[in-house]
Order: C-alpha cells, then sequence, then structure tokens
C-alpha cells in the first residue's frame, strides 16, 4: 500500500497560502505516494479542490490527517492539530522554532518526526528547497507594492505638456533576498533607488541592479560578512555612525522599505523616531521585520501606522498577501526536499538522518528534541 501525503488546510484564517500546487501533487504521485488534500485548503491560493483532484488527489478531511505518513503545512500544527497526527508521521513546515521551544517540545512528545524549512542550510544542493528565498523574494517585491498604495503620487518621472513629476526616492535597508527584490521592483516602477546593508558582498549586487549603494565602508564592514552568509551584529561604534549616515540619507527619501532580520534574535532598530520626523509629509516607511519586533520605531504589526506625517506600514505575512504567488514557490520548495528523503528503488520513505539537509532542518524525532538549537542533539538525546 502507498505512503500517504496529507496537504493540511492552514487553521491560522489569516493564511492564505497553501502546502501543494497543481504541479506539487503531481510530483508527489510520481515519487509513488498516495495525496490527500483537505477540503478548502487551495481556496486562499485559488487552487480549487477539483483543480487537485485533476491532478490525482483525494479531497479529504482534516481527519484525515491521522492516518497520513507525511503532514504538508505552511504553518507549524497547532496542538489540536498534533494531537491529530499519529505517532511516527512526518511534519513539514515552516515552523518558526525560536521562541516556541514549547510547541517544539510537544511535537517531539506526539512522536512526531518534524522538520523546519526555513532552517534549510544556504547551500548549491538545498537552493530549490530554500524556502526563505522563495518566500522573501516575493515579500519583497510586495513590499514595494504595499508602498505604492499608500504613497499618494507616482513613482516614475513623468514629463507631461502640464509639467514633470518627479521620481519618487526609495531607500532599501537590507540587500538580502527581500532588499534586492525590493530594489529590482523600485527600480521597474521608476524609481531612484538606493540601499544599505552591513554585508560588502551586497555592493556589487546593489550596483548591478541599478541602485546607488550607501554604507560606512571602513575595516569593520569589509570584515562583516558570517560564514553562512548572513549578517552579523556590528560594533557599536559602527552602529553609530552608519547610523548617521542613514538619517542624512533618510530625511531626503520618499519611501523606505526595511528588511532586516537575524535568525532567532529581535530586529534591529534600523529607523528612529528622529529619523521619521526628518522626513517629508505623506512618505511611507514599510518595515518587513514587523513580525519579530520591527526595524521601524513606531511600527505595530499588521497595521499602518502614521508617525509625525510617516505612513508606516507593518502587514504581517507579506508574502501570504500574494498567496498565490508564494503557494507556488513553497510547494515546490516542500516537494524538492520531500524527495530527498525518497528511496529511488522502493519508492517508499528512507529517512536518512545523517543526511546533512535532515540534520540542518530536523526539530524532532523520535521523541526526542533532535536540533542542538533547541536543547536536543542529533543522536536523540533529550
Amino acid at each position: 500500500m502507498s505512503e500517504i501525503v496529507f496537504i493540511a488546510k492552514e487553521s491560522d484564517p489569516n493564511e492564505g497560502r497553501v502546502a501543494g500546487s497543481i504541479d506539487s501533487v503531481k510530483k508527489l504521485k510520481s515519487l509513488g505516494f498516495d495525496v490527500v488534500v483537505e477540503s478548502g485548503a487551495g481556496q486562499g491560493s485559488r487552487i480549487p479542490d477539483q483543480d487537485y483532484e485533476k491532478a490525482g488527489a483525494r479531497i479529504g478531511k482534516a481527519t484525515d490527517a491521522k492516518t497520513a505518513d507525511v503532514i504538508l503545512k505552511v504553518r507549524r500544527p497547532s496542538a489540536q492539530e498534533v494531537a491529530g497526527y499519529r505517532s511516527g508521521a512526518i511534519v513539514i513546515a515552516i515552523m518558526d522554532p525560536y521562541g516556541n521551544e514549547e510547541s517544539i517540545s510537544a511535537m517531539a512528545g506526539a512522536g512526531l518526526t518534524s522538520f523546519a524549512m526555513e532552517l534549510m542550510p544556504r547551500i548549491t544542493r538545498a537552493q530549490s528547497m530554500d524556502v526563505l528565498s522563495s518566500q522573501a523574494n516575493l515579500a519583497g517585491y510586495q513590499a514595494v507594492i504595499d508602498a505604492a498604495n499608500e504613497y499618494d503620487r507616482a513613482l516614475p518621472m513623468m514629463m507631461t505638456a502640464a509639467g514633470t513629476v518627479p521620481a519618487a526616492k526609495v531607500f532599501v535597508m537590507g540587500a538580502g533576498v527581500a532588499g534586492l527584490q525590493a530594489i529590482a521592483t523600485a527600480r521597474r516602477l521608476g524609481a531612484v533607488v538606493s540601499a544599505t546593508d552591513v554585508r560588502p558582498a551586497a555592493k556589487e549586487q546593489v550596483a548591478s541592479l541599478g541602485a546607488k549603494f550607501i554604507a560606512v565602508e571602513d575595516e569593520e564592514f569589509k570584515a562583516a560578512e558570517t560564514a553562512g552568509g548572513y549578517a552579523k551584529e556590528m560594533s557599536g561604534e559602527y552602529q553609530a555612525k552608519q547610523a548617521a549616515l542613514v538619517a542624512e540619507h533618510i530625511a531626503k527619501q520618499d519611501i523606505v522599505i526595511t528588511t532586516a532580520l537575524i535568525p532567532g534574535r529581535p530586529a534591529p532598530r534600523l529607523v528612529t523616531r528622529e529619523m521619521l520626523d526628518s522626513m517629508k509629509p505623506g512618505s511611507v516607511a514599510v518595515d518587513l521585520a514587523v513580525e519579530r519586533g520591527g526595524n521601524i520605531e513606531g511600527a505595530e504589526a499588521d497595521k499602518v501606522t502614521e508617525v509625525g506625517g510617516v505612513k508606516i506600514v507593518g502587514h504581517l505575512n507579506v508574502p501570504g498577501r500574494i498567496a498565490a504567488s508564494a503557494s507556488l514557490l513553497y510547494a515546490k520548495n516542500l516537494v524538492t526536499f520531500l524527495e530527498t528523503m525518497v528511496s529511488k528503488e522502493t519508492k517508499a520513505l528512507a529517512l536518512n538522518m545523517e543526511d546533512e539537509l535532515v540534520k540542518a532542518t530536523a526539530l524532532t524525532h523520535g521523541g526526542s528534541v533532535v536540533h542542538p538549537a533547541f536543547g536536543g542533539a542529533m543522536k536523540g538525546e533529550k
């Protein structure tokens, strides 16, 4: 009998994404799985039940998760959902484990083998499984669309018989995946774009997209990249110099987009109240780090607020605002990762706990928390 993959409907009413697409269902079928999709799972991503059926899936209920060997989700399962899974099942989702150790322990206690997609290592082999990149890419795009929506002027320069509309000035703080896509999108819309980042490698990437790079380029800056390719925290002295340069620059901008996140840490404060006060009335600031406390002083989760005439956009789950696109990419990330756990010979699940991708992403296995960052060890000790 074939093993069963269950694609769950997200229990969070604000989550429009889904963990399966038409293409990913077809791929799962070709890998030898029976696929059950919870009724209505794809509704927020414009995928009706009948389209999943045409792709070879069976439409089921939440209770069908009980018989599944693999459960695919967007967000970490709730306690109620965990109670409905069988011991030994594999659960793959964006787990948001930092600060949620109790929920991780509960999954271990339920006997689940759980994987956090956002812990996928940034290596060549795992590029097609990198959910941070696929979802952040769309968040960067949507941040510019949201900014343009709140900004009551045109973004490109327009020369008309009635006069010239000047181009909007957009400043992107953090040139990771989200930041680079924000730069590219703002450029496509005709804005004059500048960007900053603490990683030296970002300078070339920013310039290649036609934006101006803004940073204090001293010796500390030149040594500022960590081995994993993430930004590392800078000294207080550097931060003060950089803040002074940025403050001067922000005063001349129409739109500021912040994207700075350090994994497992509160978001660094990049834009102060004084900086906002220096901006022109009607300017817009978009905070993509609001879920981790925010980069912008005065940003509020899931709200558009106004501070001194500047609109601060703090939407949560920005990739979920373009769920149809985000789900297609996320589903591909999931199925590509799951494929690494399937034996080519037997077409059955063959989980190798020594695989580097498994080691990096496994949170719980065999009744224990196994990820070293959350109190476990990969040998399975508690």
